[in-house]
């Protein structure tokens, strides 16, 4: 067997408690692209995620009571870490997703934005007081409310962003005062661990426990183990709706927080910048190799522009570069697995064989499917009605935008939307009756700043990130009433 393409940067193990739990069994973790080796990553079970829940517990009381400065000094330590060693974060993220390096780029960007803002929320997380004399048995009555921490989190993220996801779990639940127990992808675990022990390396630094922030490799039944424990305090989850519905119902009446994915549409008016437009399809419906839940995947068409639409289009498919995900130029690489490659393949024929036409792309070749465009998918295919995550974009076409809405709306899932027009009325009705957790005008579905609320309705889950609406997620109002004087 060929050597590992990585050598990690951390120590052997999983970092439970205050140290790291060493003599586990591994995994092979492959690079898509090639299939070769990148490193063996250890695998945990569900006797170490019961350690993991006692030791979170065992310091909640004392995570809770972290002075700010210690929250906030952790979180800005991590980021320093980071930024210090960003290519080689960017690196490791090519090699263990598949995702092209321009993709990755951005997510450590992004993971290094989200450390930033999380960081300081700590400074903004207070409470108010309250005119309890409104009503005259408040008289005399001092009223105000606090912030206190929900306790353990457990935070579960998908392999498509696997850094990233873990920074949004990790970061708002420390600048809250939580212990938090990540579960990454079984696909992708590797700069997850790195940055779980650049976090714990700056805690100890700070005056914090390590054990603050742990990790638990595994599969289904460590997630089980993790989410049903009624001593937590809330589940963080991103991934499949099947899944998130599961952890809901089997976590209830802990609180869960859910980002379930998407089939992301975008609306082209009949006034709208046609080219703009097609660039927006060409950005945002194959960027980390369409593995993304508010990638473009159904494109809604006025029908007055739909040839010119089109022509456009083809004119500029081609543009999007496939193959080795290292190379700069690469936008459109390898799935996660062979199973999704199959999966998505499946899909395309599937629609096809259903009346669907395909303009272009869809070969498979090197294990890299080329960026497809699918024409008037029948309601009822995957294609249309699920989240395909692969590099496959959907068009039909409409009678108006108030019909593009509509259809908009019919999918079961609400995550992000975006309408191109050179109307305000239209961007403002867009806004007012698309019914998604963002609406996006001029621009891609896909767009996000970390610091913006970020969530869906309907099934694509439930809850908000982004540091500053996380935190309120993960803490609970505690209410005082003083009466000073009882004479």
């Amino acid at each position: 067997m060929t050597d590992p393409l990585f050598s990690p940067s951390w120590p052997d193990g999983l970092p439970v408690g205050e140290g790291w739990v060493t003599g586990l069994p591994t995994a092979e973790i492959r690079f898509p692209y090639a299939g070769s080796l990148v490193a063996r990553a250890p695998v945990g079970d569900e006797l170490l995620a019961a350690r993991a829940l006692d030791e979170a517990l065992d310091v909640r009381d004392e995570v809770g009571r972290l002075p700010s400065h210690v929250r906030r000094a952790a979180l800005f330590g991590a980021h320093a870490v980071l930024r210090e060693h960003r290519e080689e974060f960017e690196r490791l993220l090519v090699l263990e997703t598949g995702k092209p390096l321009v993709d990755c780029r951005v997510e450590v960007d992004r993971t290094l934005l989200t450390l930033q803002t999380a960081a300081e929320e700590v400074a903004r997380l207070h409470g108010e007081t309250v005119p309890l004399d409104l009503l005259p048995s408040g008289e005399g009555l001092l009223g105000f409310w606090v912030r206190k921490p929900i306790g353990v989190v457990v935070g579960i993220t998908g392999f498509n962003y696997p850094m990233l996801l873990a920074a949004h779990k990790i970061a708002p639940a420390l600048a809250a005062g939580c212990p938090t127990i990540v579960k990454p992808a079984p696909q992708t675990p590797l700069a997850t661990l790195w940055l779980v022990h650049a976090v714990r390396e700056a805690l100890m630094v700070s005056g914090g426990p390590a054990a603050a922030v742990q990790l638990v490799t595994g599969g289904p039944e460590v997630g089980v183990a993790l989410t049903t424990d009624r001593r937590i305090g809330a589940v963080s989850f991103t991934g499949s709706a099947v899944v998130g519905h599961r952890i809901a119902r089997d976590a209830a009446p802990t609180k869960v927080l859910l980002e379930l994915g998407s089939n992301a549409a975008l609306v082209v008016a009949e006034d709208a910048d046609l080219d703009a437009a097609v660039g927006a399809v060409i950005r945002g419906g194959y960027y980390a190799s369409g593995q993304a839940c508010i990638s473009v995947q159904r494109v809604l068409v006025v029908e007055a522009v739909r040839a010119d639409f089109l022509a456009r289009l083809a004119d500029r498919i081609g543009e999007v570069v496939t193959g080795d995900p290292r190379e700069e130029a690469t936008r459109v690489s390898a799935l996660i697995d062979e199973r999704s490659s199959a999966r998505v393949r499946d899909w395309l024929d599937q629609a096809v064989m259903a009346g669907a036409t395909l303009v272009h792309g869809g070969s498979f070749d090197a294990g890299v499917i080329s960026p497809a465009v699918l024409l008037d998918v029948p309601d009822g295919q995957p294609a249309w009605d699920e989240e395909i995550f692969g590099p496959v974009v959907t068009v039909r076409s409409v009678a108006s935008v108030d019909e593009a809405f509509d259809v908009v709306n019919a999918s079961r899932y609400g995550l992000h939307a975006s309408v191109y027009t050179a109307s305000l009325a239209t961007a403002f009705a867009a806004i007012d009756r698309i019914e998604t957790g963002g609406v996006v005008v001029n621009e891609v579905p896909g767009f996000r700043s970390d610091v913006m609320p970020y969530g869906g309705v309907k099934d694509s889950g439930a809850g908000r990130e982004g540091p500053r609406f996380a935190i309120d997620e993960l803490t609970v109002t505690r209410m005082a009433v003083i009466r000073p004087a009882t004479h």
